[in-house]
């Protein structure tokens, strides 16, 4: 994990509008300390004044809580952008399609991503595959991700840590590795 003295840390939709009841609605969610663990990576990306990029959803869906100008639009609390951090606005699932993350990434010398967020098997996932195919390193956190129980094509109901685990498998080696928050940190810490 040396590549990660360089690494900029992305958020990914981590508002207020992944609580909005629509999202839960086929059952709950996993990784309930995610939060807690983005903040604890936040935390020591700002000691190091390492590169941050909050990710923002901006929905473009009159009935989506991710909708600017909603509370929902907001970031939580607990991982909001400090003073001078960098904040993307998206409107699509992937943080590259219609957006300058890309370029500032490559103006800044930055070809190590390390990804927390929502949801693991949609905008964390679209993005982790672009970053891949784009030739970023790129580590998604285990535990600092999350995602929602869902029916599967066929039907069947998948808990929120099956959907979260089949997400990783789907990235895992061709577009990203897998790691999870005390090992980032543990690896920062020996820099």
């Amino acid at each position: 994990m040396s590549r990660l003295s360089k690494a900029a840390l992305l958020i990914v939709d981590v508002q207020q509008a992944i609580d909005a009841d629509y999202h839960a609605i086929e059952g709950p969610r996993n990784n309930v300390d995610a939060e807690s663990n983005i903040a604890k990576l936040l935390a020591t990306w700002r000691h190091a004044r390492r590169p941050i990029i909050h990710i923002r959803h901006d929905s473009t869906f009159a009935t989506s809580a991710y909708r600017p100008g909603q509370s929902g639009n907001e970031f939580k609390p607990e991982v909001a952008p400090g003073t001078g951090e960098i904040v993307i606005a998206k409107r699509t699932n992937s943080a590259f399609i219609g957006t300058d993350l890309e370029r500032r990434l490559r103006l800044e010398g930055l070809d190590t991503l390390v990804v927390t967020g929502a949801s693991t098997n949609n905008s964390v996932e679209a993005t982790v595959r672009m970053a891949g195919n784009l030739g970023f390193h790129t580590i998604v956190v285990d535990d600092a991700c999350f995602t929602f129980a869902r029916h599967d094509y066929r039907g069947r109901l998948r808990t929120a840590d099956e959907v979260h685990a089949m997400s990783l498998a789907n990235l895992s080696e061709e577009y990203c590795s897998v790691s999870t928050t005390n090992q980032i940190l543990a690896a920062v810490a020996n820099l």
